[in-house]
């Protein structure tokens, strides 16, 4: 059974310059080969995203631009990390409910994903998730 402390923060290496900083996150970085990339942008004052756990699949979020909270919830206990550096991640484990909210304007959320779409892998009922924590 997954729990909070499986998720981490991991920093992104960046190349530093003059110009503007570089980050680069390549396979090996992450526990995980990524498989999908997504983002989170033009998210209306008072949304919030998220709302579902993954049976299978991890991500990593990264605040690209502007910051958010992420409420992770195992169950047990729930806790709410701030993302808002683009050298910094949120590795979320299976099994893990997560909630994103308190966007600032002009917020990017970047997701890369351990797997391709796929709706079966997805815990979307809050109460569904619960008692699969018992099972």
């Amino acid at each position: 059974m997954a729990l909070i402390t499986d998720c981490e923060i991991i920093g992104i290496p960046k190349i530093k310059d003059h110009r503007g900083n570089l980050a680069v996150v390549e396979n090996g970085i992450l526990p995980f080969k990524m498989n999908r990339v997504y983002y989170l942008f033009d998210i209306p004052a008072g949304a919030y995203r998220g709302g579902h756990a993954h049976k299978l699949q991890q991500e990593f979020l990264i605040a690209i631009s502007g910051s958010f909270e992420v409420v992770l919830d195992d169950g047990i206990q729930k806790k709410t990390i701030l993302l808002n550096r683009p050298d910094r991640g949120l590795l979320i484990d299976t099994g893990i409910w997560r909630e994103l909210q308190s966007f600032s304007q002009g917020s990017v959320c970047l997701v890369l994903n351990s797997g391709k779409f796929d709706e079966s892998d997805y815990i979307r009922d809050y109460q569904t998730f619960l008692a699969s924590k018992n099972e």
